[in-house]
């Protein structure tokens, strides 16, 4: 794909990506035998952990080439994931855009909970390792009563564990909403042994176990409830990103490639505070 100026002149309104890209597959050698039949010498990387390890694994790769055949190449990482959890970086682009499409699903999980007697809508929001999508749309809203993040481990039974804190809020306000993070629970649903291609553990569905434990807990307290369960998943990474994140993405692609034209090679293009 040949990223011409009229190619690229929507790019910004546009959500996801162009390239196709996927998981897995990395060979630098194979890579570095590429770029340079194309006469590549400079190669920018957008991406998270996996990404930015590849990023790494390449820069290396690349001085050893350059000292068996001189071939020069600048390698420029761009930190992305709507997450926000990569290790040393205060913000991601993308998260911004995420946490605000989030608060459609928890807005909606509000109308659905005030609608019905004793209604809870309950939440399920990325966040693998992170709940930073979900606490941020939590306090956000302003809506929500309950947030479950891996960070915390969540507690199911005594007296102030999270199904009696719900049972507390619907008897007082009558509704209640709940934000899960998909990667909450591990402790109490343990560790899936399955992987993607990319070497993540496939997580367990921790949404829907707790919209089952939710109405179970109140249906022992004799609380007929509702629950309805809203998972946007894709939808809160696939739009284009809004002014904020469109902005802070102008700074890093100046940046990154103001880096690979003075020469410089190896580095990582954040927000550090």
């Amino acid at each position: 794909l040949e990223l011409s100026l009229d190619l690229v002149s929507d790019i910004h309104l546009k959500g996801g990506t162009i390239l196709s890209s996927n998981r897995g597959g990395f060979d630098s050698e194979k890579i570095l035998v590429k770029l340079k039949e194309l006469g590549v010498n400079q190669l920018y990387l957008i991406g998270g952990d996996g990404t930015m390890r590849g990023a790494n694994a390449l820069y290396k790769a690349s001085l050893e080439e350059n000292k068996r055949s001189g071939y020069v190449l600048s390698v420029a990482g761009v930190p992305k994931t709507i997450d926000n959890d990569i290790d040393l970086v205060d913000r991601s682009f993308g998260f911004n855009t995420a946490v605000t499409e989030a608060l459609h699903a928890v807005r909606s999980a509000k109308t659905e909970a005030m609608c019905a007697p004793n209604g809870i809508g309950v939440v399920k929001l990325m966040g693998r390792h992170a709940g930073f999508i979900a606490t941020h749309a939590c306090l956000a809203s302003g809506d929500c009563d309950l947030c479950l993040i891996p960070e915390v481990p969540i507690a199911l039974t005594g007296p102030n564990s999270c199904l009696e804190h719900v049972a507390r809020v619907v008897r007082k306000k009558g509704h209640a909403v709940v934000i899960v993070a998909e990667g909450a629970g591990e402790e109490i649903l343990g560790q899936a042994q399955q992987q993607d291609a990319g070497g993540n553990r496939k997580l367990p569905a921790i949404g829907y176990f707790m919209k089952q434990k939710i109405k179970e807990h109140l249906a022992t307290l004799q609380i007929d409830a509702t629950v309805k369960y809203i998972d946007p998943s894709y939808m809160i990474r696939s739009v284009k990103a809004n002014a904020s994140d469109a902005l802070f993405c102008l700074l890093l692609a100046q940046n990154a490639v103001h880096a690979a034209m003075a020469g410089l090679t190896g580095t990582f293009i954040c927000l550090f505070c």
